[in-house]
């Protein structure tokens, strides 16, 4: 590896946790989100019909702003802006972590935690910095998991309220980690977020993620990374024992 790298803050959506469908597990969670905003209804019409279309529309804002909307905010203001504010505030981190479900169940992908516990053991400063709604769902899995010890720093645009490719949520990595910019590598699945973002930030090295099955993205001179791999495990080639 030519770059001096000791720092790699990873994604996690389809990087290093990637979606199980589970028709069952989806049913529940759209039919929970029903029953907290009290609908009586067929819950999966209701999903489908109601929050999908607007969960699209709060999605462009998102995007347009590079801002990750509070809970609060994200379902008095878009989502369930018609039900009793109190009740929909009340219930709105739970709502948020339902939401989350309704995509499928969330796993670490093949080989994820041997590679992070073995590029900690390489000794390097390992962080997630990751857009999501929600900001209960992070922590549970790492505690879970018993990945929380591996990670310096986790930067959720759920808590940060930045979303990528915004530098800022990369900078908000670095100083907690207290990291050098040009010896940080970056890994994610999203070209156009991910990569754009860690080069705006001004980060040494970028690592794309090509898994199987996935749709193919346009790589350009802007969203181009140093490296691609198609299984996370293939970053320990990348990174030697640090000396």
């Amino acid at each position: 590896m030519e770059k001096q790298i000791d720092t790699i803050f990873v994604d996690l959506g389809d990087t290093f946790r990637v979606i199980r469908a589970d028709e069952a597990y989806i049913t529940a969670a759209k039919t929970r989100i029903a029953e907290l905003l009290g609908v009586t209804s067929d819950p999966v019409a209701f999903y489908r019909e109601v929050i999908e279309p607007r969960y699209d529309l709060y999605r462009q804002w998102a995007l347009t702003f590079y801002c990750e909307a509070p809970e609060k905010v994200l379902w008095t203001r878009w989502l369930a802006y018609d039900f009793p504010k109190d009740r929909v505030e009340a219930a709105a981190a739970e709502l948020t972590y339902e939401y989350r479900k309704t995509k499928g169940e969330r796993v670490v992908t093949d080989g994820g935690i041997e590679t992070i516990k073995e590029l900690y053991a390489r000794g390097y400063t390992l962080g997630i910095v990751s857009d999501l709604v929600g900001v209960h769902e992070v922590d549970e899995w790492l505690d879970k998991d018993g990945l929380r010890p591996y990670f310096k720093t986790v930067q959720q645009s759920s808590i940060c309220l930045i979303r990528k490719p915004h530098p800022a949520i990369y900078y908000y990595a670095l100083e907690e980690t207290g990291s050098d910019p040009a010896r940080t590598c970056y890994v994610g699945d999203n070209l156009n977020r991910d990569i754009v973002g860690a080069k705006a930030a001004g980060l040494g090295m970028t690592v794309g993620v090509r898994y199987p099955g996935k749709k193919p993205q346009t790589v350009t001179e802007e969203n181009k990374p140093d490296f691609f791999i198609s299984h996370f495990s293939q970053l320990l080639d990348l990174f030697p024992p640090l000396k």
